[in-house]
């Protein structure tokens, strides 16, 4: 039970003083637009998984049908990304309603009905209910946080996972009733389960943390304490996943993980040495360092902290005296100190990450001026993973988190402003910070951190806001071309069997491809339109079959008023007014007539020799519009490796273009369509922005004319790169001694 303070229990009545139900559905809304913001790159990736797959499988018909589940989202993604929207959002709704409505604030029963359902479904929830509690551990501290401001928010004392109404299960149970009613077959029903996992789904952090931060901006549980929130972490994620928790914990440790113990432990693979327990309770408690298995290890040298001190101390001086300062490398400055680091935690700690710093500055990706700002961060950062070892095992800790933030933004500053760039002014404010205070305390790094995070996603937010007239422009775009792809198909469909008149078909490609267009185009506004253009259409192709007896002819007789009537409308609504129109309505009229004139008394022997006669012809009709499909398929590009970079592309990512001139220009992906159609980009003049397509974005790829920047986890890429070479460097050595 959470003890409630006075002050807390005064936000419990009245958050921020606005009507529970509006936060609620502020919640809700928060919760689908973060959530439908990553629909699009989720399909790409759910595609490529599918059609990777299908390379895979040893099954012709797993083969077959991953194939189709991949083809059909790259055609068809427009149709499933509004299903998932709405999908979602009513998902969301209706487990507030069920939390909210009386007795199920305090308990919500679980499934016990396994044993009713049959073996294909209980598996399916199995394999959800695994990768649910996969990722409830993966975001325990920000969903344990949410868990509680929810309970403070319905005034009971707990709640759990289960009843959480944003929680992962809501999410996976959602995309797959929409990708049941997306796919036509049902066999292929089953095929997304296996990609439902969290390298192929949402980020589902960012969107908990921003309830969290919404949740405490209307004053509900501002005040969470930190300790108190990891303890019931751990305790709900314990008591919601028993079994599972135990597999996932049991599995072996990350290859990276492994690799720092055993260079921390000097080669020996039993070392505990950095081990994730107490980061950061006092680096000098007792002189020494404890990790959580109770292995002690020495402390940082006394006389090593103090030369570092005294060197942040000169390096700060130094930049405020000059204004800038040159990147000088942590291995350099290794050779001016004393002989002070030549053994233990404090050689391999100042070794390793002499070699990321080293790699981060070999990246040309990095603007220089950015270098220097990195570069002033050596030494404290170097104190850092002197006193905390999860440095190196945790990708989020704050210390690395910096200078994560400063390379991926690092091109986001505007070069013709230089200095005067408030990116850059922000950056440099909170690198200098950092330089001047801190000392022994973890938390430093967490402010600057949050202070460059805030200032970000505030300019973000603005470069969004004048995004929005160029992307209702190219959704409407991409919404025609999906239109016509539609219109396309539907006529394809009926020509070509070959049984379709040459007039009727010509008549059908040329205009009726664009009625079809107007009619998928409005079909939000009016559904009915295209099913009577479909109407219209195969009315029209049955008027101009033969009628052998008296009774098809008069009905034809008796529609034909109003399928013509039907097709004159529509043909003023694409504005059809040539002489074309006058002439096909003769031709028309003229194949009506013919139609009515032909003789009924036909022997058996005459109907036979017809029909035959109209096979032939529709089978040769058939063999042109095969070879003609086939030939317009010869023209178009093999898919290649260019295809795929272009399909992973995700929004935030930098790409270098070079102009024909050989300059080059750096511009970050600010949106994806979701059918992939449609690519904007904005530079680091962030009222600029221009859309380039699919084709022509792979065409730049295949031409060397784009190439991706490396700037985001350059620390982890950096950390990696420098184990792989002491690995290297020990096996070489091995070998030598042998």
């Amino acid at each position: 039970m959470l003890p409630m303070s006075s002050k807390n229990q005064s936000h419990l009545h009245s958050p921020a003083q606005l009507a529970r139900g509006d936060i609620w559905h502020a919640l809700t809304q928060q919760a689908t637009h973060l959530t439908v913001a990553q629909i699009d790159a989720f399909l790409a990736r759910l595609a490529n998984a599918f059609l990777a797959a299908s390379e895979q499988a040893s099954d012709s018909r797993e083969a077959n049908l991953s194939f189709h589940a991949g083809q059909l989202l790259k055609t068809n993604g427009y149709s499933f990304y509004y299903l998932a929207s709405a999908a979602i959002e009513a998902s969301f709704r209706k487990e507030i309603e069920i939390l909210r409505s009386k007795g199920n604030a305090v308990a919500i029963q679980t499934d016990v009905t396994l044993s009713l359902v049959s073996y294909e479904e209980m598996d399916s929830k199995l394999e959800l209910g695994r990768v649910s509690r996969s990722l409830e551990l993966a975001c325990a501290e920000e969903l344990t946080a949410l868990n509680m401001r929810l309970a403070s928010l319905l005034e009971c004392e707990t709640l759990s996972i289960a009843q959480n109404p944003f929680r992962p299960d809501v999410f996976l149970k959602t995309l797959q009733a929409v990708w049941c009613d997306f796919h036509p077959e049902a066999d292929a029903h089953r095929l997304i389960l296996p990609f439902l996992r969290a390298n192929i789904l949402f980020d589902l952090a960012p969107i908990f943390q921003a309830l969290n931060e919404t949740l405490v901006a209307r004053g509900v549980l501002p005040d969470l304490q930190e300790s108190y929130r990891i303890k019931k972490a751990t305790a709900a994620i314990k008591k919601d996943a028993e079994t599972d928790v135990a597999d996932e914990i049991a599995t072996p440790e990350n290859h990276v993980a492994q690799k720092l113990r055993k260079y921390f432990s000097g080669g020996q693979d039993g070392g505990r040495v950095g081990s994730h327990g107490s980061a950061h309770e006092g680096a000098h408690r007792d002189g020494q360092y404890a990790d959580d298995a109770g292995v002690a290890h020495n402390a940082v040298d006394t006389k090593l902290f103090h030369y570092l001190a005294d060197l942040q101390k000169s390096m700060a001086i130094c930049q405020m005296a000059s204004g800038t300062q040159e990147v000088m490398r942590l291995s350099q400055i290794r050779e001016q100190m004393p002989a002070l680091a030549n053994a233990g935690v404090e050689k391999h700690t100042l070794d390793l990450l002499s070699r990321i710093f080293d790699t981060v500055f070999q990246n040309q990706d990095i603007p220089a001026q950015i270098k220097e700002l990195i570069s002033l961060l050596q030494v404290p950062v170097l104190k850092a993973a002197l006193m905390d070892k999860e440095f190196f095992f945790q990708e989020a800790h704050p210390a690395r988190r910096l200078i994560d933030l400063l390379s991926k933004y690092s091109v986001s500053v505007d070069q013709e402003k230089g200095q005067n760039d408030p990116l850059f002014q922000v950056m440099k404010d909170n690198v200098s910070r950092v330089q001047r205070e801190f000392d022994q305390g973890i938390d430093l790094f967490d402010a600057v951190v949050s202070n460059l995070e805030i200032f970000v996603a505030k300019e973000e937010a603005a470069s969004e806001a004048a995004l929005q007239l160029p992307i209702t422009q190219a959704l409407q775009k991409e919404k025609f071309k999906q239109a016509n792809f539609a219109a396309k198909n539907e006529v394809a469909l009926r020509i070509r069997t070959g049984e379709v008149l040459a007039f009727v078909e010509t008549f059908l490609e040329n205009r009726w491809i664009k009625v079809l267009t107007l009619a998928y185009s409005v079909q939000d506004d009016k559904p009915q339109a295209v099913a009577d253009a479909i109407k219209t259409m195969d009315d029209l192709i049955w008027s101009v079959k033969p009628k052998v007896n008296l009774e098809q002819r008069q009905e034809m007789v008796n529609r034909l008023p109003a399928i013509l009537v039907r097709l004159n409308k529509w043909l003023s609504l694409i504005k059809w007014e040539e002489a074309d129109r006058l002439r096909f309505f003769a031709e028309l009229a003229e194949c009506h007539a013919s139609i009515v004139r032909a003789p009924l008394d036909l022997s058996p022997e005459r109907q036979l020799e017809i029909a035959v006669e109209a096979a032939q012809q529709a089978a040769e009709r058939r063999l042109v519009k095969r070879a003609q499909e086939e030939s317009g398929l010869q023209g178009e590009p093999e898919p290649d490796d260019f295809t795929g970079i272009v399909a992973n592309l995700e929004r935030g990512i930098w790409l270098q273009f070079t102009k024909k001139d050989n300059t080059t220009h750096n511009v970050r992906l600010a949106w994806v369509s979701p059918m992939r159609s449609l690519y904007i980009f904005t530079s680091s003049q962030k009222e600029k922005s221009f859309s380039v397509s699919t084709e022509e974005l792979e065409q730049s790829f295949r031409e060397h004319r784009a190439q991706i920047l490396v700037l985001d986890k350059v620390v982890d890429r950096a950390l990696n790169a420098a184990l792989e070479d002491v690995s290297l460097q020990q096996e070489l050595e091995s070998e030598e001694s042998e």
